[in-house]
């Protein structure tokens, strides 16, 4: 059973394929303007949780962006922009500020990062935030925290939309 706090949400996945599912719930909410930041160490479903978002979302297959850094990922029923960016080889703030993250950040587009700690002075303050943590072999916990308004209507809408819960 998920716990429960205003801005605060925490679910146990059982396996990548529940992983997946509630991030293609996630997707499908997500609107331009929407920062998601995906926390995590090596392995513990960051991308799985990505390319779920990505097949909510309505673009073609996520693959990570670790050589690329950003992938922009268009949505096919009205062409709105996600961008899935990994910062896991950036290895300062500058060095995302020169590869464009700022400018990126806007109402234009969504934006899907992994390893946001690697600039965090250059996120905004309104997103939400998913820690993503190994349990065992298969299990993830996934404590999904949303900072400003539309990101708290938009956790709100996904425990709704995922497990019928309100609030």
């Amino acid at each position: 059973m998920p716990i429960l706090f205003p801005d605060e949400f925490e679910f146990i996945s059982g396996d990548p394929s529940q992983t997946s599912r509630i991030g293609e719930r996630l997707g499908e909410l997500i609107q331009p303007g929407d920062v998601v930041c995906l926390e995590g160490t090596l392995g513990a479903g960051k991308t799985c949780l990505a390319q779920g978002i990505g097949k909510g979302w309505g673009t073609q297959e996520v693959t990570s962006p670790t050589f690329t850094l950003i992938h922009e990922l268009q949505r096919a029923r009205d062409s709105a922009v996600l961008y899935h960016i990994d910062l896991y080889r950036i290895e300062s703030q500058v060095e995302a500020e020169r590869l464009g993250l700022p400018d990126l950040l806007d109402e234009h587009a969504a934006c899907m990062i992994e390893w946001p700690e690697r600039a965090p002075g250059l996120l905004p303050p309104a997103c939400l935030r998913v820690r993503l943590s190994v349990l065992d072999d298969t299990r993830r916990r996934l404590v999904f925290t949303a900072h400003g308004d539309r990101h708290s209507r938009l956790l709100t809408d996904l425990k709704r939309s995922a497990f019928g819960l309100s609030g």
